[in-house]
């Protein structure tokens, strides 16, 4: 084979794999829902439910089981650049939430329904919202 088939080949392929790996955080032709009051308080139950023991009820990351884990939990009141794993992407808290992170107690949740998820997002991205009250001069 030529120099220059096996450069299109590789590129060939290289695109089907990145094309491939941009649908895995979202099922093909989905669109994350509309964020509602109704979704937002949704995140807020199963957050209380599921995720508080862990991240806290604060979002802090200082949950009652936090201090057996290592990594520790994030802290959802940082601000959203400063989140491991995420920095803060909507798409990207929803692919933590479904897949969970390897080598860490953060498990998936794909077995919650797509929109239970987002619902999730949104909430633990109000966290940022409710620790940056106003600028100190």
């Amino acid at each position: 084979m030529s120099t220059r088939k096996k450069f299109f080949t590789v590129m060939i392929l290289g695109f089907f794999m990145l094309m491939f790996s941009i649908g895995e955080a979202l099922p093909e032709g989905s669109q994350p829902p509309k964020k509602t009051p109704e979704l937002l308080n949704q995140g807020k139950k199963l957050y209380e439910q599921n995720c508080s023991p862990c991240h806290g009820a604060k979002g802090d990351g200082k949950g009652p089981a936090s201090a057996a884990l290592k990594p520790a939990p994030s802290d959802f009141a940082e601000p959203l650049n400063k989140w491991p794993n995420t920095k803060g992407k909507p798409e990207k808290i929803f692919e933590v939430i479904s897949k969970g992170i390897p080598n860490s107690a953060m498990v998936k949740w794909d077995q919650l329904p797509e929109r239970d998820r987002w619902g999730l997002v949104y909430f633990v991205m109000e966290f940022v919202k409710k620790s940056s009250g106003p600028k100190k001069k």
